[in-house]
């Protein structure tokens, strides 16, 4: 990493206080059910372009049960997916783009598993914007358990388009 780029603490938040929970999220971001894979947000400055949330997982969670049994971990393309979701949060949230467009997954590079994430653990999700334009995004996202990094991965983020177009309203 650069020395411009900012070192973020993952213990530093009261993650008992955040700034946006899941309604919060649900009013910015479309997914739901068993693809939110955002719990709350608990910091975001647009001066650094840095935002950090969380996912609490559950012995319950859909992947739980299959991947894998007597062993469950979350799947690393989930780690991933919840980064680009934070990365949306940010684009959405900070008006990077245009009112009402979606930023989707355009890429997932440099990526690195490092820790397993087991069910009742929470992924704490750390973003900083190496990119952040109305056409483009580009977010490093580490991911840790405690102070233990799980994942890193550079996310890269493109507009879709209106989400109230792309629904066909």
């Amino acid at each position: 990493m650069s020395a411009e780029v900012p070192v973020i603490d993952p213990t530093a938040f009261d993650f008992s206080k955040p700034i946006a929970g899941i309604e919060e999220i649900r009013a910015v971001n479309p997914h739901r059910y068993e693809f939110e894979m955002l719990s709350g947000i608990v910091h975001v400055d647009r001066a650094s372009h840095t935002i950090v949330g969380y996912k609490d997982t559950t012995p319950n969670d859909f992947w739980a049960r299959g991947h894998m049994p007597g062993f469950p971990l979350l799947p690393g393309v989930l780690m991933c997916e919840a980064g680009a979701q934070l990365s949306g949060y940010y684009y959405t949230t900070q008006k990077i783009g245009d009112p009402g467009v979606l930023l989707g997954l355009g890429g997932i590079d440099e990526v690195k598993f490092v820790r397993q994430v087991r069910p009742g653990e929470r992924l704490v999700l750390v973003g900083i914007g190496i990119k952040v334009h109305r056409r483009l995004t580009r977010f490093r996202v580490t991911g840790f358990v405690g102070t233990e990094r799980t994942f890193e991965a550079l996310i890269t983020g493109v507009p879709l388009g209106k989400l109230e177009e792309l629904r066909g309203a």
